[in-house]
Protein backbone atom coordinates (compact mmCIF):
# COMPACT_ATOMS: atom_id res chain seq x y z
CA UNK A 1 0.00 0.00 0.00
CA UNK A 2 2.79 2.37 0.98
CA UNK A 3 4.74 1.45 -2.20
CA UNK A 4 1.69 2.11 -4.38
CA UNK A 5 1.32 5.56 -2.76
CA UNK A 6 4.93 6.53 -3.56
CA UNK A 7 4.57 5.34 -7.16
CA UNK A 8 1.38 7.36 -7.58
CA UNK A 9 3.05 10.46 -6.12
CA UNK A 10 6.02 10.20 -8.52
CA UNK A 11 3.67 9.63 -11.46
CA UNK A 12 1.61 12.69 -10.49
CA UNK A 13 4.78 14.83 -10.22
CA UNK A 14 5.88 13.75 -13.70
CA UNK A 15 2.42 14.41 -15.06
CA UNK A 16 2.36 17.90 -13.50
CA UNK A 17 5.71 18.73 -15.14
CA UNK A 18 4.55 17.43 -18.49
CA UNK A 19 1.46 19.64 -18.31
CA UNK A 20 3.31 22.76 -17.08
CA UNK A 21 3.56 25.84 -19.32
CA UNK A 22 7.08 26.42 -18.01
CA UNK A 23 9.70 25.04 -20.39
CA UNK A 24 12.83 26.45 -18.73
CA UNK A 25 13.46 24.72 -15.38
CA UNK A 26 14.61 26.54 -12.22
CA UNK A 27 18.39 27.01 -12.43
CA UNK A 28 20.23 24.59 -10.15
CA UNK A 29 22.60 27.34 -9.02
CA UNK A 30 19.70 29.28 -7.46
CA UNK A 31 18.57 26.27 -5.47
CA UNK A 32 21.77 26.54 -3.45
CA UNK A 33 22.44 29.18 -0.74
CA UNK A 34 24.25 32.38 -1.70
CA UNK A 35 27.99 32.23 -1.04
CA UNK A 36 30.28 35.25 -1.04
CA UNK A 37 33.86 34.99 0.24
CA UNK A 38 35.28 37.27 2.91
CA UNK A 39 38.14 39.21 1.32
CA UNK A 40 40.36 42.14 2.12
CA UNK A 41 39.48 44.71 -0.53
CA UNK A 42 42.79 46.56 -0.76
CA UNK A 43 42.33 47.66 -4.37
CA UNK A 44 41.01 50.95 -5.76
CA UNK A 45 37.44 50.16 -4.72
CA UNK A 46 34.98 49.03 -3.67
CA UNK A 47 36.37 48.98 -0.16
CA UNK A 48 35.24 46.82 2.75
CA UNK A 49 32.02 48.15 4.25
CA UNK A 50 31.89 48.68 8.04
CA UNK A 51 29.31 46.62 9.99
CA UNK A 52 27.40 49.77 10.91
CA UNK A 53 26.83 50.65 7.24
CA UNK A 54 25.93 47.04 6.35
CA UNK A 55 23.40 47.05 9.19
CA UNK A 56 21.86 50.31 7.95
CA UNK A 57 21.47 48.85 4.46
CA UNK A 58 19.74 45.82 5.96
CA UNK A 59 16.98 47.78 7.71
CA UNK A 60 13.37 47.15 6.62
CA UNK A 61 12.43 48.76 3.31
CA UNK A 62 10.12 51.77 3.30
CA UNK A 63 8.44 53.36 0.31
CA UNK A 64 10.62 55.61 -1.83
CA UNK A 65 7.96 58.36 -1.63
CA UNK A 66 7.21 58.07 2.10
CA UNK A 67 7.78 61.18 4.25
CA UNK A 68 10.37 59.25 6.26
CA UNK A 69 12.30 58.54 3.05
CA UNK A 70 12.27 62.23 2.18
CA UNK A 71 13.71 62.91 5.62
CA UNK A 72 16.53 60.45 4.98
CA UNK A 73 17.16 62.04 1.57
CA UNK A 74 17.34 65.45 3.25
CA UNK A 75 19.93 64.05 5.67
CA UNK A 76 21.91 62.75 2.71
CA UNK A 77 21.85 66.18 1.05
CA UNK A 78 23.24 67.80 4.19
CA UNK A 79 25.90 65.12 4.47
CA UNK A 80 26.98 65.66 0.87
CA UNK A 81 27.12 69.43 1.42
CA UNK A 82 29.46 68.83 4.35
CA UNK A 83 31.63 66.32 2.48
CA UNK A 84 31.86 68.63 -0.57
CA UNK A 85 32.19 71.77 1.56
CA UNK A 86 29.40 73.54 -0.29
CA UNK A 87 26.16 75.36 0.43
CA UNK A 88 24.66 74.48 -2.96
CA UNK A 89 20.93 73.78 -2.74
CA UNK A 90 21.13 71.64 -5.91
CA UNK A 91 22.78 68.72 -4.14
CA UNK A 92 21.53 65.13 -4.58
CA UNK A 93 22.63 61.54 -4.93
CA UNK A 94 22.26 59.65 -8.17
CA UNK A 95 20.65 56.21 -8.22
CA UNK A 96 23.68 54.53 -9.74
CA UNK A 97 27.46 54.35 -9.58
CA UNK A 98 29.92 57.17 -10.19
CA UNK A 99 29.37 56.79 -13.92
CA UNK A 100 25.73 57.83 -13.39
CA UNK A 101 26.88 61.10 -11.83
CA UNK A 102 29.46 61.54 -14.58
CA UNK A 103 26.80 61.20 -17.27
CA UNK A 104 24.32 63.34 -15.35
CA UNK A 105 26.83 66.20 -15.20
CA UNK A 106 27.65 66.10 -18.91
CA UNK A 107 24.09 65.43 -20.14
CA UNK A 108 22.66 68.38 -18.20
CA UNK A 109 25.42 70.95 -18.60
CA UNK A 110 26.20 70.43 -22.30
CA UNK A 111 24.08 70.61 -25.45
CA UNK A 112 24.89 69.03 -28.81
CA UNK A 113 27.48 71.02 -30.77
CA UNK A 114 28.88 72.86 -27.74
CA UNK A 115 32.59 72.83 -27.01
CA UNK A 116 33.87 70.68 -24.13
CA UNK A 117 37.46 70.53 -22.89
CA UNK A 118 38.61 67.35 -21.13
CA UNK A 119 41.88 66.82 -19.24
CA UNK A 120 42.95 63.25 -19.94
CA UNK A 121 45.69 61.78 -17.76
CA UNK A 122 44.06 58.43 -17.06
CA UNK A 123 40.86 56.51 -17.70
CA UNK A 124 38.34 58.96 -16.23
CA UNK A 125 39.16 61.75 -18.65
CA UNK A 126 38.84 59.20 -21.44
CA UNK A 127 35.39 58.21 -20.19
CA UNK A 128 34.08 61.76 -19.94
CA UNK A 129 35.40 62.55 -23.42
CA UNK A 130 33.55 59.55 -24.85
CA UNK A 131 30.34 60.41 -23.00
CA UNK A 132 30.45 63.98 -24.33
CA UNK A 133 31.18 62.75 -27.86
CA UNK A 134 28.25 60.33 -27.73
CA UNK A 135 25.81 63.10 -26.86
CA UNK A 136 27.07 65.28 -29.70
CA UNK A 137 29.47 67.71 -28.03
CA UNK A 138 32.52 69.10 -29.79
CA UNK A 139 35.20 67.51 -27.61
CA UNK A 140 38.76 68.77 -27.22
CA UNK A 141 41.33 66.85 -25.16
CA UNK A 142 44.39 67.86 -23.20
CA UNK A 143 46.37 64.63 -22.96
CA UNK A 144 49.21 63.55 -20.70
CA UNK A 145 50.56 60.12 -19.85
CA UNK A 146 49.17 58.44 -16.71
CA UNK A 147 50.57 60.23 -13.68
CA UNK A 148 51.00 63.53 -15.50
CA UNK A 149 49.32 66.70 -14.32
CA UNK A 150 48.31 69.98 -15.95
CA UNK A 151 49.59 73.39 -14.92
CA UNK A 152 47.16 76.27 -14.57
CA UNK A 153 48.93 77.97 -17.46
CA UNK A 154 48.36 74.96 -19.73
CA UNK A 155 44.71 74.83 -18.70
CA UNK A 156 44.11 78.54 -19.33
CA UNK A 157 45.77 78.38 -22.75
CA UNK A 158 43.54 75.45 -23.74
CA UNK A 159 40.41 77.18 -22.40
CA UNK A 160 41.28 80.34 -24.36
CA UNK A 161 41.85 78.30 -27.52
CA UNK A 162 38.77 76.04 -27.47
CA UNK A 163 36.29 78.29 -25.62
CA UNK A 164 34.47 75.38 -23.94
CA UNK A 165 31.21 75.59 -22.01
CA UNK A 166 32.60 72.89 -19.71
CA UNK A 167 36.08 71.89 -18.55
CA UNK A 168 36.55 68.47 -16.88
CA UNK A 169 39.33 67.43 -14.53
CA UNK A 170 39.78 64.40 -12.27
CA UNK A 171 40.81 65.25 -8.71
CA UNK A 172 41.72 61.68 -7.73
CA UNK A 173 42.89 59.78 -10.83
CA UNK A 174 42.77 56.27 -9.37
CA UNK A 175 44.11 54.58 -12.49
CA UNK A 176 47.46 56.29 -11.92
CA UNK A 177 47.34 57.23 -8.22
CA UNK A 178 47.49 60.99 -8.83
CA UNK A 179 45.81 63.68 -6.72
CA UNK A 180 45.59 66.71 -9.00
CA UNK A 181 46.07 70.27 -7.64
CA UNK A 182 42.81 72.25 -7.73
CA UNK A 183 43.62 75.80 -6.61
CA UNK A 184 43.10 78.53 -9.19
CA UNK A 185 41.48 76.39 -11.89
CA UNK A 186 37.92 77.37 -10.98
CA UNK A 187 38.92 81.04 -11.21
CA UNK A 188 40.29 80.44 -14.72
CA UNK A 189 37.00 78.86 -15.75
CA UNK A 190 34.95 81.75 -14.36
CA UNK A 191 37.17 84.26 -16.11
CA UNK A 192 36.37 82.55 -19.43
CA UNK A 193 32.68 81.80 -18.72
CA UNK A 194 33.26 78.05 -18.57
CA UNK A 195 31.82 75.54 -16.08
CA UNK A 196 34.34 73.55 -14.02
CA UNK A 197 33.43 69.86 -13.55
CA UNK A 198 35.45 67.74 -11.12
CA UNK A 199 35.49 63.98 -10.45
CA UNK A 200 36.24 63.08 -6.79
CA UNK A 201 35.12 59.43 -6.84
CA UNK A 202 38.48 58.15 -5.58
CA UNK A 203 39.47 61.16 -3.47
CA UNK A 204 36.44 62.36 -1.48
CA UNK A 205 37.04 61.91 2.22
CA UNK A 206 40.69 61.04 1.65
CA UNK A 207 42.09 64.28 0.21
CA UNK A 208 41.02 67.89 0.81
CA UNK A 209 38.49 69.37 -1.63
CA UNK A 210 36.52 72.60 -1.16
CA UNK A 211 33.77 72.98 -3.74
CA UNK A 212 32.79 76.56 -2.91
CA UNK A 213 36.23 77.94 -2.03
CA UNK A 214 37.80 76.40 -5.12
CA UNK A 215 35.03 77.68 -7.41
CA UNK A 216 34.01 74.23 -8.63
CA UNK A 217 30.71 74.40 -10.49
CA UNK A 218 29.82 70.69 -10.61
CA UNK A 219 31.30 68.06 -8.30
CA UNK A 220 30.51 64.36 -8.00
CA UNK A 221 31.76 61.26 -6.24
CA UNK A 222 30.88 57.60 -5.66
CA UNK A 223 29.73 55.76 -2.56
CA UNK A 224 32.10 52.79 -2.59
CA UNK A 225 35.54 54.29 -1.96
CA UNK A 226 36.49 56.30 1.15
CA UNK A 227 32.78 56.78 1.97
CA UNK A 228 32.61 53.00 2.52
CA UNK A 229 29.03 52.47 1.40
CA UNK A 230 28.16 49.69 -1.06
CA UNK A 231 28.43 50.63 -4.76
CA UNK A 232 25.29 52.08 -6.33
CA UNK A 233 24.83 55.68 -5.18
CA UNK A 234 26.71 58.76 -6.38
CA UNK A 235 26.54 62.20 -4.74
CA UNK A 236 26.59 65.22 -7.06
CA UNK A 237 26.21 68.98 -6.58
CA UNK A 238 25.59 71.93 -8.93
CA UNK A 239 26.16 75.58 -8.03
CA UNK A 240 24.12 78.53 -9.29
CA UNK A 241 26.29 79.01 -12.39
CA UNK A 242 25.71 75.38 -13.37
CA UNK A 243 21.98 75.66 -12.66
CA UNK A 244 21.69 78.75 -14.85
CA UNK A 245 23.23 76.79 -17.71
CA UNK A 246 21.35 73.52 -17.34
CA UNK A 247 17.90 74.98 -16.62
CA UNK A 248 18.02 77.35 -19.60
CA UNK A 249 18.74 74.80 -22.30
CA UNK A 250 17.39 74.92 -25.86
CA UNK A 251 17.15 71.12 -25.97
CA UNK A 252 16.19 68.47 -23.43
CA UNK A 253 18.97 66.33 -21.94
CA UNK A 254 19.46 63.08 -23.85
CA UNK A 255 18.57 61.02 -20.75
CA UNK A 256 15.20 61.12 -19.02
CA UNK A 257 16.53 59.27 -15.98
CA UNK A 258 19.36 61.78 -15.50
CA UNK A 259 17.34 64.93 -16.32
CA UNK A 260 17.97 67.35 -13.46
CA UNK A 261 14.63 69.06 -14.09
CA UNK A 262 13.01 65.93 -12.67
CA UNK A 263 15.75 64.88 -10.25
CA UNK A 264 15.81 68.30 -8.60
CA UNK A 265 12.12 67.90 -7.75
CA UNK A 266 12.53 64.28 -6.60
CA UNK A 267 15.20 65.48 -4.15
CA UNK A 268 13.27 68.57 -3.03
CA UNK A 269 15.76 71.04 -4.51
CA UNK A 270 13.49 73.02 -6.82
CA UNK A 271 11.47 74.91 -4.21
CA UNK A 272 8.17 73.26 -5.17
CA UNK A 273 5.90 72.17 -2.30
CA UNK A 274 5.38 68.61 -3.60
CA UNK A 275 7.78 65.98 -4.89
CA UNK A 276 6.54 64.07 -7.93
CA UNK A 277 7.40 60.47 -8.82
CA UNK A 278 10.34 60.23 -11.18
CA UNK A 279 11.92 56.84 -10.52
CA UNK A 280 12.22 54.34 -7.68
CA UNK A 281 15.40 55.18 -5.84
CA UNK A 282 17.59 52.50 -4.21
CA UNK A 283 16.08 52.69 -0.72
CA UNK A 284 18.57 50.35 0.94
CA UNK A 285 21.43 52.08 -0.88
CA UNK A 286 20.29 55.44 0.45
CA UNK A 287 20.09 53.99 3.98
CA UNK A 288 23.71 52.88 3.66
CA UNK A 289 24.86 56.16 2.11
CA UNK A 290 23.20 58.14 4.88
CA UNK A 291 25.03 56.05 7.49
CA UNK A 292 28.39 56.41 5.73
CA UNK A 293 27.96 60.19 5.62
CA UNK A 294 27.04 60.13 9.31
CA UNK A 295 30.31 58.33 10.09
CA UNK A 296 32.23 60.95 8.10
CA UNK A 297 30.45 63.74 9.97
CA UNK A 298 31.25 62.14 13.33
CA UNK A 299 34.89 61.56 12.37
CA UNK A 300 35.31 65.03 10.84
CA UNK A 301 36.66 65.80 7.38
CA UNK A 302 39.99 67.11 8.59
CA UNK A 303 40.60 64.03 10.73
CA UNK A 304 39.68 61.78 7.79
CA UNK A 305 42.09 63.66 5.52
CA UNK A 306 44.82 63.49 8.16
CA UNK A 307 44.43 59.76 8.70
CA UNK A 308 44.48 58.92 5.00
CA UNK A 309 47.64 60.98 4.56
CA UNK A 310 49.30 59.32 7.56
CA UNK A 311 48.42 55.73 6.59
CA UNK A 312 49.27 56.19 2.91
CA UNK A 313 52.64 57.65 3.91
CA UNK A 314 53.25 54.66 6.17
CA UNK A 315 52.35 52.28 3.34
CA UNK A 316 54.55 54.10 0.85
CA UNK A 317 57.59 53.96 3.13
CA UNK A 318 57.02 50.24 3.55
CA UNK A 319 56.80 49.73 -0.20
CA UNK A 320 60.10 51.53 -0.71
CA UNK A 321 61.65 49.35 2.02
CA UNK A 322 60.64 46.32 -0.09
CA UNK A 323 62.59 47.81 -2.99
CA UNK A 324 59.47 48.81 -4.90
CA UNK A 325 59.23 52.06 -6.86
CA UNK A 326 56.34 54.45 -6.29
CA UNK A 327 54.75 55.44 -9.60
CA UNK A 328 54.08 59.08 -8.64
CA UNK A 329 57.47 60.57 -7.71
CA UNK A 330 56.14 63.81 -6.19
CA UNK A 331 54.97 63.08 -2.65
CA UNK A 332 52.39 65.89 -2.64
CA UNK A 333 50.74 64.58 -5.82
CA UNK A 334 50.13 61.04 -4.54
CA UNK A 335 46.51 60.09 -4.03
CA UNK A 336 46.08 59.18 -0.34
CA UNK A 337 43.41 56.57 -1.01
CA UNK A 338 45.12 54.63 -3.83
CA UNK A 339 48.88 54.11 -3.96
CA UNK A 340 50.46 53.02 -7.23
CA UNK A 341 53.75 51.21 -7.67
CA UNK A 342 55.67 50.57 -10.87
CA UNK A 343 55.50 46.89 -11.79
CA UNK A 344 58.56 45.20 -10.24
CA UNK A 345 61.15 44.44 -12.89
CA UNK A 346 61.18 40.83 -13.96
CA UNK A 347 57.77 39.95 -12.50
CA UNK A 348 54.45 39.15 -14.13
CA UNK A 349 52.05 41.51 -12.32
CA UNK A 350 49.04 39.30 -13.08
CA UNK A 351 50.76 36.31 -11.48
CA UNK A 352 51.54 38.39 -8.40
CA UNK A 353 47.94 39.55 -8.01
CA UNK A 354 46.58 36.01 -8.43
CA UNK A 355 49.08 34.75 -5.85
CA UNK A 356 48.09 37.43 -3.35
CA UNK A 357 44.38 36.71 -3.83
CA UNK A 358 44.85 32.94 -3.53
CA UNK A 359 47.20 32.94 -0.55
CA UNK A 360 46.09 36.04 1.35
CA UNK A 361 42.41 36.49 0.29
CA UNK A 362 43.41 40.03 -0.58
CA UNK A 363 42.51 42.13 -3.59
CA UNK A 364 45.07 44.42 -5.18
CA UNK A 365 44.81 45.37 -8.82
CA UNK A 366 46.79 46.27 -11.88
CA UNK A 367 46.34 49.42 -13.92
CA UNK A 368 43.17 50.56 -15.66
CA UNK A 369 42.79 51.99 -19.15
CA UNK A 370 46.03 53.66 -20.22
CA UNK A 371 47.86 52.57 -17.04
CA UNK A 372 47.43 48.82 -17.70
CA UNK A 373 50.84 47.17 -17.68
CA UNK A 374 52.40 50.19 -15.95
CA UNK A 375 51.27 49.98 -12.33
CA UNK A 376 49.91 47.88 -9.49
CA UNK A 377 47.40 49.60 -7.19
CA UNK A 378 46.91 49.30 -3.43
CA UNK A 379 43.92 51.08 -1.88
CA UNK A 380 43.48 51.71 1.84
CA UNK A 381 40.49 53.98 2.26
CA UNK A 382 37.84 54.75 4.83
CA UNK A 383 37.20 51.68 7.01
CA UNK A 384 40.33 50.01 5.56
CA UNK A 385 42.57 52.99 6.27
CA UNK A 386 44.60 51.48 9.13
CA UNK A 387 48.31 50.82 9.63
CA UNK A 388 47.50 47.21 10.52
CA UNK A 389 46.00 46.79 7.03
CA UNK A 390 49.06 48.46 5.50
CA UNK A 391 51.21 45.88 7.30
CA UNK A 392 49.05 43.06 5.92
CA UNK A 393 49.35 44.45 2.39
CA UNK A 394 53.13 44.78 2.72
CA UNK A 395 53.44 41.21 4.02
CA UNK A 396 51.38 39.90 1.09
CA UNK A 397 53.54 41.79 -1.42
CA UNK A 398 56.75 40.55 0.22
CA UNK A 399 55.42 36.99 0.03
CA UNK A 400 54.55 37.42 -3.66
CA UNK A 401 57.98 38.86 -4.47
CA UNK A 402 59.57 35.85 -2.78
CA UNK A 403 57.42 33.13 -4.34
CA UNK A 404 56.41 34.38 -7.79
CA UNK A 405 58.80 33.53 -10.59
CA UNK A 406 60.76 36.21 -12.34
CA UNK A 407 59.89 36.03 -16.02
CA UNK A 408 62.42 38.48 -17.36
CA UNK A 409 65.22 40.75 -16.30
Amino acid sequence: MYRIGITASVHKSRLDRSMSSVTVPPPACLLRPLEAPLRYLFGPGPSNVPPRVLAAGGRPIIGHLHPEMYGIMNDIKKGIQYAFQTENKMTISMSGSGHAAMECAVFNAVEPGESVLVAVNGIWGERVAEIAERMGANVHKMVKAPGGYFTNKEIEQAVEKHKPVLFFLTHGESSAGLCHPMDGIGDICRKHNCLFLVDTVASLGAAPIYMDKQSIDILYTGSQKALNAPPGTAPISFNERACQKMFNRKTKPVSYLFDMTHLSNYWGCDGKPARAYHHTGPVSGFFALRESLAILAETGLEESWRKHKEVSGYLQRGLEDLGLKLFIPERDLRLPSVTTIAIPEGYDWREMLVYIMKNHQMEMTGGLGPSIGMVMRIGLMGYNCEKTNADMALQALADALKNCKKTRG
